[in-house]
């Protein structure tokens, strides 16, 4: 199998490990609180690829990483507070609503980063993606709001889309540092993020889970979070950024069906419908991201990058639906 054919298995493999991540969380949280689960599901991440980085430094493989610095430190800080909060909700919002709904609504973090990224960063979007962004939102009203002939709010779905808005900022501050080695943020985050999460847990009162389950939670973590991440690493060295993205774009729809396949869900009308929608707004992020070499004006923006004594401006690709939001990109000049 050539390098590209084995690129592409390494995508679909790093959506399908994430995808597992929100039907295996709802069968364990029977037997771990939602608090504790966040936090031991991040640190098995930051443990695991922790173990992945200490071998590539032995192997003097590392030698060539662009590591975090004290001008990092604020965006780093932000990204990991953020990072604690996020995985807080959506495992609440598991917990009251089914996962498939909490599966098809991760794709709000791509409305909530692109709106981010215009407000505060003045990024343009393209007109394709300003249509993809109103179908999401469209989609995501079909599963908060339940009940007939009044709104009634789904308070799961309401906390999923907490935990998206919040990743929606954290990309946006994880893009500042988004050139120095994604295997040691992603230890960072998963480290001090897990951490954080665990303490949140012992202050309302939450204790550890049974042996069994806290390893089962952490080896969740680490396969979902830590592998996935290192699989789409892997990919983005032959097919770049933007086509891992348009890959990794498939990790709901597969979590949908672990959900009906894991945990024998059937939802209702509603969601298939919202299924529908979320699908073309899908197919639309897709073929803007891969849409020749001419990038859209969504997914591009330029911002001075420091390397030694080296200061340059580059291109930067958004579009990104990836569990510990870290992605790549080329350097220009």
């Amino acid at each position: 199998m050539d390098n590209k054919r084995m690129a592409m298995v390494f995508a679909v493999l790093a959506a399908a490990l994430y995808a597992v991540n929100v039907p295996l969380s709802k069968m364990l949280m029977g037997s771990v609180s939602p608090t504790a689960l966040a936090g031991l599901l991040y640190l098995g991440a930051g443990l695991g690829m922790g173990l992945l980085l200490l071998r590539k430094q032995r192997s003097g493989r590392a030698l060539e990483e662009n590591w975090l610095t004290r001008e990092d430190l604020p965006y780093t800080l932000a990204m990991v507070l953020l990072d604690i909060a996020a995985p807080i909700f959506l495992m609440f919002g598991v917990s009251k609503t089914n996962s498939a709904n909490a599966s098809l609504l991760n794709n709000f973090e791509i409305v909530a980063t692109s709106v981010i990224a215009l407000a505060v960063f003045k990024e343009k979007i393209s007109g394709k993606l300003w249509t993809a962004i109103l179908l999401v939102l469209g989609a995501s009203v079909l599963l908060t709001f339940e009940g007939e002939g009044a709104f009634v709010f789904n308070e799961g779905s309401l906390l999923v889309l907490c935990a998206c808005l919040c990743w929606g900022i954290e990309n946006n501050c994880t893009r500042s540092i988004s050139d120095k080695s994604s295997q040691q943020i992603v230890v960072v985050k998963g480290l001090c993020s897990g951490a954080g999460s665990l303490a949140v847990a012992f202050f309302l009162g939450e204790s550890l889970p049974e042996l069994p389950f806290m390893l089962a939670a952490m080896g969740l973590g680490f396969v979902s979070y830590g592998l996935s991440i290192h699989f789409y690493i892997l990919a983005q060295k032959h097919l770049g950024a933007a086509k891992v993205s348009a890959f990794y774009s498939i990790a709901p729809f597969l979590g949908v069906g672990f959900s009906f396949l894991l945990l024998g869900e059937r939802p209702n009308a509603r969601f298939y419908l919202a299924l529908l929608v979320m699908a073309v707004s899908t197919w639309i992020m897709v073929k803007d991201t891969l849409g020749g070499e001419k990038l859209y004006e969504g997914y591009v923006h330029t911002h001075p990058h420091r390397h030694g004594e080296l200061v340059h401006t580059h291109e930067h690709r958004h579009m990104v639906y990836n569990p510990m939001h870290i992605h790549s990109h080329s350097h220009a000049g």
